[in-house]
């Protein structure tokens, strides 16, 4: 299936959001087309079984010459097995949350990035993917090509998943309000963006409403944004106790990050209008 573009308000029908005007990457400043390179960041937190699976996948993706774990205060063996199956990993001493593990994800990779050449792609992964993270590569083309800034995967439906929509609805309702946009899956972690992208969404917003908070920052800002896709199998929340408990953690960040962007835009429409327009000046 080909790449589903965003379509705000006032976009031609099927083009990507915005009208980013960024550079296509992979192209130099003077020109010829150098092989853009693509780094893995994968945040994750007592994945130890899954882990090694998930980085051996995302190692056969084309054009990734890195894959980076960032373990978010574990308390089991993920930097070990990590590490084993090939991946740089880094850790926090303590759990800081996936936010935090992005930002720290992507601080690393900007380090490892050559000055000569273009900085990396960012391909945004969940841990617990296991094989099927190799299945994420279709994200990539659509950014590398320049014919977006972030592609976001669209995941079939996974067995054993216990959400009754609550709070998919919740954040597609708060994209829709802030940007036109109508996404289909706002939630979903696997996601492909420029490092200018990248940097723009900066400071993600809070735990799991990073998310929400970067769709919406993104498009309000001009970038373009696709959904494409792609046959993942992850390990879903069920119906039980702690699937609740998660779902009720997710609720507060999303609304928290969709109120925080509300009062921002609002606070932007209010100087706006009061900030009086400089008088013309008369030579």
């Amino acid at each position: 299936m080909p790449p589903v573009p965003a379509d705000p308000a006032g976009d031609e029908p099927g083009t990507p959001a915005g009208g980013s005007s960024a550079k296509a990457v992979g192209r130099t400043p003077s020109g010829p087309r150098v092989r853009q390179r693509v780094a893995v960041i994968i945040p994750a937190k007592d994945e130890s079984r899954r882990i090694a699976a998930t980085v051996r996948s995302a190692k056969a993706i084309p054009h990734v010459d890195l894959v980076l774990v960032v373990d978010d205060g574990s308390e089991d063996n993920t930097q070990h097995v990590a590490r084993e199956a090939g991946a740089v990993v880094v850790r926090h001493s303590h759990n800081r949350g996936k936010a935090a593990a992005m930002e720290t994800g992507a601080a690393v990779v900007a380090m490892r990035d050559a000055p000569d050449r273009p900085p990396r792609v960012l391909l945004f992964i969940d841990g617990d993917l296991a094989e099927t993270a190799v299945n994420t590569a279709p994200l990539v083309p659509p950014v590398l090509e320049g014919h977006t800034d972030l592609a976001i995967a669209l995941l079939p439906p996974q067995p054993g998943a216990g959400g009754r929509g609550i709070v998919v609805g919740a954040a597609r309702r708060a994209i829709a309000s802030l940007t036109g946009w109508t996404p289909t899956q706002p939630l979903s972690g696997m996601r492909c963006l420029t490092r200018e992208a990248f940097e723009a969404a900066t400071p993600l917003a809070h735990g799991w409403g990073v998310e929400t908070g970067m769709t919406i920052d993104l498009l309000r800002q001009g970038f373009r944004v696709v959904e494409v896709p792609c046959e993942l199998r992850h390990r879903p929340s069920g119906s039980d106790l702690r699937g609740q408990l998660h779902r009720a953690a997710q609720y507060r960040d999303v609304q928290l990050a969709a109120n925080a962007r509300r009062l921002r835009a609002a606070a932007g429409s209010v100087k706006r209008t009061v900030t009086p327009s400089r008088p013309a000046t008369h030579r």
